[in-house]
C-alpha cells in the first residue's frame, strides 16, 4: 500500500505538538532523571510505530520529540554548575569576551562595563584540582581597561551562582541568564589583556561602529537610540527613554523587527534583481526573480546577524526563506501553516525562545495582520485608510498579548504608532544604517529621533495614557487572546462582539483581598534591604522601599511597582520610611512619583528630599495607633525624645506592630540594635507577635535575646542579598533563632514570602513558581567578604 503524502493536516498537527511538547517542558521544576529518559524513548518509539494509524500518535510522537531534546539540550546548557562552595572566592579565569559590552554605572557613579565571556581555562586555586565553572559567564568590570568584543583577557573575578530575584509578577533574571547560556555571574578584581579581537569578527565591527555613533552623535541618549537601530543594540537605550518607548506601546518599533528586516530584504531584492537582469547569461543560468529573491534572504540574514540575531529577526529570516522556498519549488502553502512552521524552525534553533514575550508578540502581529490583510489598496487615500486599520487591527488584537506579559496597555499607542512606524521604518532606520556610509546621516536621524520622542512626550502627557491592570488567571488570559483573534478577524459583528465578551476576564479580574479583621504580609525579595507590604480588607501600607541597586535602578521601580500593578493596587494609603539608610529608602522616590501615597510617616530628619517629594510628612512616635478593616496597627518606637538624643539612624527606626481581629500579630522592626530593643522590651509590656521582621537583616548588632525572649515569634523574616558582602544573617545571630526555636525565612532562599493572619499557610514564591532553571541550592551561612561588591552585579 502506498503512503499518502503529508498534507495540511500532519503539518499543523506536527508543528502545535512541537510547540506543546516545548511548553510542557518549560513548565517542569526539574528535568527528566534516568529512568523518566527512558520512558520517554519508550513512548517516542511505541507512538513512531502507530504513527500511521492515528494522527493523535503522529502528534504524541513530535511533542516527545521535542520534550527531550530540549531536556536533554538543558541539561547540557546547565552543565558544568558552580559549586556553592567556590562563589564568593578568588578564581583566575582565561577566555574571551564573547558579546557587545555594556557600559554601566555602579554605585558612587563608578564606571565599568558588563559582558558575556567565554571560559577557556581555569587557573591554579591552590588545591590539587581547580572548580568546575560554567562555560560561559556575565562579568562586571569597574573602574578598569575599556573592554572590547573578541578580546582574550585573564581575569581574577569572584563569581556566585546565576540567582535573582524572585517575585509575583516580576522579571525571572534566572531565566534570562539560562536563555542566553549564562549559568554565573561575577565582578573582576584584576584583569590582564592577552590577545586583541581579530578585526573580521561580526561584534567587534558592531562596537567599532557603536563607537562611531557615540562619537557623533550629540547626547548618548539619541546615540543610544541610533545604536539601537543601527546595530540592534537595544541596551543602548538609556532606561527613562525606554520607559517612554514602553508606555506609548511603541518600544517593538525601536529593536531590530520583523519590518525593518523585510524592508531591507525587499531594497536588497530590487537592487538585486535589477542588477542580474544585465546579465543574459546570469539570466539563462537562474532566472533573475528567483535569484533575487533568495539574494534577498541572504542580505535579510546579513542583517539580523549584524544586528544580535534576535526572535523577531529570526522569525522573519526564516519566513522570508520559507516563502522563497515555496515560490521556488511551486508549492503554495496557506499563510498560517507559513507562520507555525517559521516558529518550529526558530523553536528548534533556540527552545527559549517560546519564553520571550518578544516570540508571541512578534508571531501575533504577523499573524493578525495576515488575517485581517485588505489586499493592495489604490491611491493615497485608500493606502492611509489601510494604514490606519492595519494599525488599528494590531493594537487590539496585540493588546491582550500586551496585558499578559507586560500588565499594561498603552491607550495612546495607535495615535503614537500611527507617527513612529512610519517615522522609523523609512525615515530614522535607513538613515541610521546608512550613517555608516556617510555619518552625518546619523546625525539627522538624531533630529528626526528628537521630534518623535518629543511626540510620544506629548501623548503619555495625556491623562489615562497608559492603563495597569492586575494579574489575571490562565484561563482569563487564554479566552482573551481567543476573543481577540475573533475581533480581528472577517467575521460576522455578532462573533466579534462574543469575542470582545471574551475578553472582560483579562479586563475586569477579581483581586483577592483579605477578609475584614484580617491582615496579609507580603515580604518581597529585593536584595540587601527591607520592603514589606501590609494589606487589608480596603487598605494598603508599604513599610519601606528597598535599596538602590545602581544610578537610575533601585528596587521601587524595579520590584515594587510591578509588584503592586500586578495586585491592583493603584495608591498606598500609607509608606512607612523606617529611617534614612539606603537600603529602606532607595526606591521611595521613584515609588512615590509612580503612585499616589495619601500619607508618609517616617524618621528622617528634617530637609531630607524625600520629604519635600512625598505627601506632608508624620514623625513616627511611640504611641501613635489607627485601625483598618479591624486591623490594629500600633507604633511602638522611636520616643518624641529621640529625635532630641542623636541617636544614629538604625535606632531611630519605626517600629510597628499589626494586630489582627484574631489576635495574631507581626512586629517590623527596621534596624533596631539591641541596646534600642532592650529598651523597647522595658516599655511595652506585651510584645508576643507571630512574626518578626529580623532586626538589622540578621546584623550581629541586633536581634537580641531579650527581644526574642519578649516577642517569641513563630517565624523570623530576614531580608537581605544573596550572598551580600555584609554576611546576613550572621551566623551568631542563626544560632539564638535556633536555640530559641523559631523558624528563620530568608528572602534569597524563599524569594517573596506571603503570610495571612487567618491563618492560611504561609507560601515561598520561589516554591510556587519553581522551574528547572532555577537555582536550587539555599545559600549557606554567608561569608564576610572583602572589597568592592556592587549590588547591581546582581542581575
Amino acid at each position: 500500500m502506498a503512503k499518502r503524502p503529508w498534507g495540511v493536516r500532519e503539518l499543523v498537527v506536527t508543528g502545535l505538538a512541537w510547540l506543546t511538547g516545548l511548553a510542557l517542558l518549560h513548565r517542569c521544576e526539574r528535568l527528566p532523571n534516568a529512568a523518566e529518559y527512558a520512558a520517554l524513548a519508550v513512548a517516542f518509539a511505541l507512538l513512531f510505530a502507530l504513527r500511521r494509524r492515528h494522527w493523535l500518535a503522529l502528534a504524541g510522537c513530535v511533542a516527545v520529540l521535542a520534550f527531550s531534546q530540549a531536556a536533554l539540550r538543558a541539561e547540557w546548557r546547565m552543565t558544568p554548575e558552580l559549586h556553592p562552595a567556590w562563589e564568593g572566592r578568588d578564581l583566575t579565569l582565561t577566555g574571551r569576551v564573547d558579546s557587545l559590552p555594556i557600559a554601566v554605572t555602579g554605585q558612587g557613579g563608578m564606571p565599568g562595563w558588563r559582558f558575556e565571556f567565554a571560559v577557556d581555562a581555569v587557573g591554579p586555586t591552590g588545591t590539587a584540582l581547580p572548580p568546575e565553572v560554567p562555560r560561559r559567564l556575565m562579568l562586571l568590570s569597574y573602574d578598569g581597561p575599556p573592554i572590547t568584543a573578541g578580546e582574550h583577557w585573564r581575569f581574577t573575578a569572584r563569581l556566585k551562582r546565576a540567582h535573582g530575584l524572585a517575585n509575583p509578577g516580576g522579571f525571572d533574571a534566572e531565566l534570562w541568564l539560562f536563555e542566553q547560556g549564562l549559568r554565573a555571574t561575577g565582578v573582576v578584581r584584576s584583569a590582564e589583556r592577552l590577545q586583541p579581537a581579530p578585526w573580521w569578527e561580526i561584534d567587534v565591527a558592531r562596537q567599532r561602529l557603536r563607537a562611531s555613533i557615540q562619537q557623533r552623535v550629540a547626547g548618548p541618549g539619541m546615540a543610544g537610540v541610533v545604536a539601537a537601530l543601527s546595530l540592534g543594540d537595544q541596551n543602548a537605550i538609556a532606561h527613562a527613554d525606554w520607559a517612554l518607548l514602553r508606555d506609548t506601546g511603541v518600544a517593538h518599533a525601536f529593536s531590530i523587527s520583523g519590518l525593518h528586516v523585510t524592508m531591507f530584504a525587499w531594497l536588497a531584492t530590487a537592487l538585486a534583481g535589477a542588477l542580474w537582469r544585465r546579465s543574459g547569461r546570469l539570466c539563462l543560468s537562474l532566472p533573475a526573480p528567483t535569484a533575487a529573491r533568495w539574494l534577498g534572504v541572504l542580505a535579510a540574514l546579513g542583517y539580523a546577524l549584524f544586528s544580535g540575531w534576535g526572535v523577531p529577526a529570526q522569525r522573519t529570516v526564516v519566513m522570508l526563506a520559507a516563502v522563497a522556498g515555496l515560490r521556488s519549488l511551486g508549492v503554495r502553502w496557506p499563510w498560517p501553516l507559513v507562520l507555525l512552521m517559521a516558529a518550529v524552525v526558530v523553536t528548534a534553533v533556540d527552545p527559549w525562545a517560546v519564553m520571550q514575550p518578544g516570540f508571541w508578540l512578534s508571531f501575533g502581529a504577523v499573524g493578525l495582520l495576515m488575517a485581517a490583510g485588505d489586499g493592495q489598496a489604490q491611491g493615497w487615500r485608500a493606502r492611509l485608510k489601510a494604514a490606519v486599520h492595519t494599525q488599528a487591527i494590531a493594537t487590539v488584537g496585540l493588546a491582550p498579548l500586551s496585558l499578559i506579559c507586560f500588565a499594561q496597555l498603552s491607550v495612546v499607542g495607535l495615535l503614537a504608532n500611527l507617527v513612529a512606524i512610519p517615522a522609523i521604518s523609512f525615515l530614522i532606520t535607513p538613515l541610521a544604517l546608512l550613517g555608516g556610509l556617510a555619518p552625518p546621516l546619523w546625525t539627522l536621524a538624531a533630529w528626526l529621533t528628537q521630534a518623535l520622542m518629543a511626540w510620544l512626550k506629548l501623548l503619555t502627557a495625556l491623562p489615562g495614557a497608559v492603563f495597569w491592570l492586575p494579574a489575571a488567571p490562565v484561563w482569563a488570559q487564554l479566552l482573551a487572546l481567543l476573543g481577540a483573534a475573533l475581533i480581528v478577524m472577517r467575521l460576522p459583528w455578532r462573533l466579534r462582539l462574543a469575542g470582545l465578551a471574551m475578553m472582560l476576564p483579562l479586563l475586569w479580574p477579581a483581586v483577592p483581598r483579605p477578609p475584614p479583621g484580617e491582615f496579609e504580609l507580603l515580604a518581597p525579595d529585593i536584595g540587601q534591604g527591607n520592603a514589606v507590604l501590609v494589606r487589608t480588607a480596603g487598605h494598603v501600607l508599604l513599610f519601606d522601599t528597598g535599596p538602590a541597586y545602581a544610578p537610575g535602578a533601585d528596587a521601587g521601580e524595579r520590584v515594587l511597582l510591578p509588584l503592586l500593578r500586578s495586585l491592583g493596587h493603584r495608591r498606598l494609603d500609607m509608606l512607612v520610611l523606617s529611617h534614612r539608610d539606603t537600603d529602606h529608602v532607595g526606591g521611595a522616590a521613584s515609588l512615590m512619583q509612580a503612585l499616589p501615597v495619601s500619607e508618609l510617616r517616617s524618621s528622617l530628619e528634617p530637609g531630607h528630599p524625600l520629604l519635600r517629594a512625598g505627601p506632608a510628612e508624620v514623625r513616627c512616635e511611640a504611641g501613635q495607633g489607627w485601625t483598618w478593616d479591624g486591623v490594629r496597627f500600633d507604633m511602638l518606637h522611636p520616643l518624641a525624645a529621640h529625635f532630641d538624643a542623636e541617636l544614629k539612624s538604625n535606632d531611630l527606626s519605626c517600629v510597628l506592630r499589626i494586630t489582627s481581629a484574631s489576635g495574631r500579630r507581626a512586629l517590623l522592626a527596621g534596624d533596631l540594635e539591641a541596646e534600642q530593643e532592650r529598651q523597647l522590651v522595658k516599655r511595652e509590656p506585651d510584645l508576643r507577635a507571630d512574626v518578626l521582621l529580623v532586626p538589622h537583616h540578621g546584623s550581629k548588632t541586633s536581634s537580641s535575646a531579650e527581644l526574642l525572649a519578649a516577642v517569641q515569634p513563630a517565624v523570623g523574616l530576614v531580608q537581605a542579598g544573596y550572598r551580600s558582602r555584609f554576611g546576613h544573617p550572621a551566623p551568631p545571630v542563626l544560632a539564638r533563632y535556633q536555640a530559641a526555636s523559631i523558624a528563620v525565612v530568608a528572602s534569597p532562599a524563599c524569594g517573596a514570602w506571603r503570610w495571612h493572619s487567618d491563618g492560611k499557610a504561609a507560601t515561598c514564591e520561589r516554591e510556587l513558581r519553581r522551574r528547572y532553571w532555577h537555582d536550587r541550592v539555599p545559600p549557606s551561612v554567608p561569608i564576610e567578604l572583602t572589597g568592592p561588591w556592587p549590588e547591581d552585579a546582581e542581575p
